[in-house]
């Protein structure tokens, strides 16, 4: 009744169509149709002992290499493509009327009415309705390109009616989103193509605009075409008018056509688009379309805004400083309570501080503490927050966030082993450290605590 939970993509073709599109290309026609010409006026005009085959023969034998060399090469690799595809199988936690319990299935399965659990990390598989939340955060970057957060809530907002914009809704949830931190559950409204993301590949999905490279085929084409169009009448012509014999002048003009025409290119391109297929099949690389070879080789500059594509994805704890500008140990331990103990989804600033803490041998240290709350990051308070107490039943909250947030909640600061009251003049000497310290290159935090 409501389909697969899938959007509007490429369609793939058969392999029958696959094979005939091989041979769809202008280089291509201008060769049968000289090869065809070649073969009427071997068969109607010529005797059968006196027929030469060779120019049919030949160009015939380039082209079907040409094409099944491009045919296999492309076949190949969607084959591949459809190996990677099949490994991959994307699941949620759904609990359904009339049965017993949740259970994990495939998202292309599910039906609006579905009640989705949802957890740090998790994809929205369609688009929902919040029944049930616990600070929870989506970020729909993929749709709206804004990489802030949104805190999703059963109760409607009035954020709507401010923005105009249906993403805002603060009780929904869209397919191609997924969840920063917290939890919650979500019925799910809409699938497949008829969910917001649905309907944006719906009018996205169609023919591909032509590459460089196939423009390149074209045009050379076209001059092809051009010459001839210029050259074999001219020669019929002349020829036709100096010597009298009109069908000899007209087997010279297509003589001239064949000896215009490169009937090796095809073959040419082809066996050197193939061997930059396999060459980037031995660097893990699968190249669907053998005309993007080109594309790659002319490429000058290559921008990209992916975190991890061009670099590691990792970011390396250099200092834990204190409010004097000095290595303390205890600020490094109190920022390894706060990373360890929260439950929302750990960035890479976090798995920072654990991996340093850990090197360090705190890794332990943990076991004499518990977690009592804690309150998750959002981007009204631009902080997070922990609250621990340890075996002598001690209890403090632990936060950290960016310099200017915690600067404007904090009244005391440790100075020279301290506390004192946080002045105008202290604050202007960390807001100093702070900029030299981004100059630098590096991303500060600041870490608070109170008993």
């Amino acid at each position: 009744m409501y389909g697969k939970n899938e959007i509007a993509h490429e369609r793939k073709d058969k392999l029958f169509v696959m094979f005939i599109k091989t041979f769809i290309n202008p280089f291509i026609g201008i060769l049968m149709f000289l090869a065809l010409l070649s073969l009427v006026i071997d068969v109607l005009m010529a005797e059968p002992d006196e027929r030469e085959w060779a120019t049919v023969i030949i160009i015939t034998t380039m082209v079907a290499i040409s094409g099944l060399l491009r045919f296999y090469q492309e076949w190949k690799s969607s084959k591949a493509t459809d190996t990677l595809k099949k490994m991959v199988n994307n699941t949620a936690s759904v609990y359904r009327y009339g049965e017993p319990e949740t259970r994990e299935i495939n998202i292309t399965d599910l039906v609006p009415g579905d009640v989705i659990s949802l957890s740090a990390g998790d994809m929205i598989p369609a688009d929902m309705r919040i029944i049930e939340s616990k600070d929870l955060f989506i970020s729909q970057s993929s749709l709206t390109g804004e990489s802030n957060s949104i805190e999703k809530t059963p109760e409607l907002q009035d954020r709507i009616h401010r923005t105009g914009s249906v993403v805002e809704l603060d009780n929904i949830c869209f397919m191609g989103s997924n969840v920063v931190s917290g939890s919650g559950k979500g019925i799910i409204v809409t699938t497949g193509r008829h969910t917001y993301l649905g309907v944006i590949a719906r009018n996205l999905v169609g023919e591909r605009a032509q590459t460089s490279f196939d423009k390149g085929i074209n045009n050379v084409s076209l001059l092809l075409i051009r010459f001839m169009l210029i050259m074999v009448p001219f020669v019929f012509f002349i020829n036709g008018i100096t010597k009298g014999d009109w069908f000899d002048a007209f087997i010279f003009a297509v003589s001239v056509a064949v000896g215009l025409t490169p009937e090796m290119l095809p073959m040419i391109v082809t066996s050197n688009l193939a061997k930059g297929a396999i060459t980037m099949s031995k660097h893990k690389t699968i190249v669907k379309n053998m005309n993007a070879i080109q594309s790659f080789g002319a490429m000058n500059i290559l921008c990209t805004d992916k975190t991890g594509t061009l670099t590691q994805d990792k970011i390396i704890l250099e200092r834990y400083l204190n409010v004097q500008g000095q290595e303390d140990l205890r600020i490094l331990r109190h920022a390894y309570f706060n990373s360890y103990f929260q439950t929302g989804l750990k960035n890479l600033m976090d798995r920072a501080i654990l991996s340093h803490c850990k090197e360090l041998g705190f890794e332990n240290i943990e076991h004499n503490y518990a977690k009592i709350d804690e309150i998750p990051f959002d981007f009204t308070r631009c902080r997070m927050s922990v609250v621990i107490e340890n075996d002598e039943k001690k209890r403090q909250i632990i936060t950290k966030g960016a310099v200017e947030e915690m600067l404007q909640i904090c009244t005391h600061a440790e100075y020279n082993g301290v506390v004192t009251p946080l002045s105008k003049e202290l604050k202007r000497e960390i807001y100093k450290r702070s900029e030299q310290l981004n100059k630098e290159g590096m991303r500060v935090l600041a870490i608070a605590h109170k008993s």
